[in-house]
């Protein structure tokens, strides 16, 4: 079993940066896949950025790929997101996630992950 506890996140200005942290207890050895994967109204939490495969193997949706970088260390007890060039399409609840499964497939689907944190609202706005 596996619990996330985010911290993080909060009011930015857009063009601002902010950083999202992840802590994850229990057996987290055997995590595969981490992100971090947001909510839009009336749908499933997607998109995002998700890390597999020890860090070796990085995703990211279109919308954030260049201003987004999702990284843990090495024990994978905390996975960050940095946002950098943050913009208001980006404000959505941002939900920690990890899964013991194989497989790149779906990492930035919400079907992928077994273990979610709380989530934390990041909103973008002057």
């Amino acid at each position: 079993e596996v619990q996330l506890v985010e911290s993080g996140g909060g009011l930015v200005q857009p063009g601002g940066s902010l950083r999202l942290s992840c802590a994850a207890f229990g057996s987290i050895n055997s995590i595969y896949c981490m992100g971090w994967l947001r909510h839009a109204a009336g749908k499933e939490r997607a998109g995002g950025a998700a890390i597999c495969n020890g860090g070796l193997s990085t995703f990211y949706a279109d919308s954030v790929k260049g201003r987004f970088t999702i990284s843990q260390d090495g024990a994978k007890n905390t996975l960050y997101l940095q946002m950098n060039s943050v913009k208001p399409e980006d404000t959505a609840m941002y939900y920690c996630a990890a899964d013991y499964r194989l497989g790149n497939a779906g990492t930035l689907l919400e079907g992928r992950y077994r273990y979610w944190g709380q989530g934390k609202q990041v909103t973008v706005s002057s």
